[in-house]
């Protein structure tokens, strides 16, 4: 490195003069050199000369300089440089890999311009999230100008409850010698884009107070809707029975029937076009019993409804007790008899498939009794309103068929289990009762067993 070069761009740059700080810093280093320190200072000058392009390729070839750090200032510069030179999206990766710097000092700085570059690229919501993220930095400043970016991003989003509460969040954290009449003008509006036009009103005379800001013709026509809403509710009156009578014949449209001369402003059409001079009393007796039957009718409409769920509620509780009665149950009888079977192949307590009436050795029994590793082939169920009996023939490990008998008891909707038994006649599997048998055979003095 030329350092004679680097201390005069140096000082160049102190003294602000841009054009010979560039001249000099580029001097500095010798032709295929790499150095942090030089190319940082040429990216600030070009940035200053508005040389946004030549700016971004200086901070780009001061990132390729290892030893000199400062990762997330340096891509957060190119990251903005990109942005002023028309090139958010490229702006966006080199900004997200200043967030990724975790030595970075400021990051409020690359959120900020994030929330920018998404904005450009037309992502409110993700621009949002940069704005949020820059408001909550501890080491950002001046969170209030983070807050009303937030927003307009949730304007953006056609969320004006939210918005209110951004602006009202940034004029808490202003400066005290900051103005506030932009974010009191962007609170009117976004009251007003949530129907609350008396504080829209509030916040517009707080922005126009001292006559400094000039509200733009949105922000203009968006107070002269809420004083206008405002006047007409204070000065609205409780309309007669009269002017009832005729919004329920349907004449109150957006003229004034009794405005002849047309003070109001509004084009009155003539009474031939209307028909509303030639209506009678009668007419608008008639019409007012008309809408009364129809209201009435749409009383009707709810007991109706009702009546018709009621019935459905005790047309299913009739079949529900009917299936009770008959000895249906859920889970049904043949389905607690499989999982008794499939929980004792599991090597599972089949304590939660007995009742509670059965004695402890006579679970033990019961327990003994279930085969292992048998599935079930056929089942027969005997049903009744308290007590069940299933047979079933299970197919043993062996390959052998073993029919069982399973006894079981009403536990509310469901089933229990107080017995097992199997068909002594039939082979027999371990666990299972087995009979044998045993004759004793005398010939020539040997004995022999069968």
């Amino acid at each position: 490195m030329n350092q004679q070069a680097y201390e005069a761009g140096k000082l160049a740059y102190q003294q602000g003069d841009w054009l010979a700080a560039v001249d000099r810093l580029s001097q500095a280093k010798n032709p295929g050199e790499v150095s942090g320190p030089v190319d940082h200072l040429v990216g600030n000058s070009y940035m200053k000369l508005g040389q946004y392009e030549s700016a971004a390729a200086a901070y780009e070839s001061a990132l390729r300089d290892g030893s000199y750090g400062k990762v997330g200032a340096l891509s957060c510069n190119r990251g903005r440089a990109l942005l002023a030179a028309g090139r958010p999206a490229e702006a966006a990766t080199a900004l997200a890999q200043a967030l990724s710097d975790a030595s970075y000092a400021t990051p409020y700085k690359a959120h900020m311009a994030l929330g920018t570059a998404y904005e450009r690229l037309g992502d409110p919501r993700n621009a949002g999230i940069a704005y949020r993220n820059a408001a909550i930095d501890e080491s950002n400043p001046n969170p209030s100008s983070a807050l009303c970016d937030l927003g307009g991003c949730f304007m953006q989003l056609g969320r004006p409850v939210d918005a209110v509460e951004a602006y009202r969040t940034a004029l808490d954290f202003s400066a005290p010698l900051q103005s506030q009449n932009q974010v009191y003008c962007d609170l009117g509006l976004a009251y007003v884009a949530a129907n609350r036009m008396s504080e829209a009103v509030d916040a517009f005379d707080h922005a126009t107070a001292d006559g400094t800001l000039a509200l733009s013709p949105e922000a203009q026509a968006s107070y002269d809707a809420a004083r206008k809403a405002m006047a007409a509710i204070s000065g609205k009156k409780r309309p007669s029975d009269t002017d009832a009578l005729l919004a329920a014949a349907g004449y109150g449209g957006g003229y004034d029937p009794l405005d002849p001369t047309g003070a109001s402003g509004e084009l009155m059409p003539s009474a031939d076009d209307t028909g509303f001079f030639s209506v009678s009393e009668e007419d608008l007796v008639e019409q007012d019993k008309k809408e009364r039957k129809i209201r009435r009718k749409h009383n009707h409409r709810g007991l109706k409804v009702f009546l018709a769920i009621l019935i459905v509620l005790v047309a299913a509780l009739g079949a529900a007790g009917y299936a009770y009665y008959r000895g249906y149950g859920w889970p049904m009888q043949e389905t607690v008899v499989e999982q008794l079977f499939d929980a004792k192949t599991s090597g599972a307590d089949l304590g939660s498939f007995l009742a509670a009436s059965v004695p402890a050795s006579e679970a033990e029994a019961i327990t003994a009794a279930v085969p292992t590793g048998a599935s079930i082939k056929s089942s027969e169920v005997d049903r009744s309103m308290a007590e069940s009996t299933v047979t079933v023939k299970a197919a043993l490990p062996t390959g052998d068929t073993q029919t069982y008998t399973i006894s079981l008891v009403r536990d509310g909707i469901s089933w229990k289990v107080t017995n097992v038994t199997s068909d002594a006649a039939s082979p027999s599997s371990a666990g299972a009762t087995t009979s044998t048998t045993t004759t004793t055979t005398t010939t020539t003095g040997t004995t022999s067993r069968g």
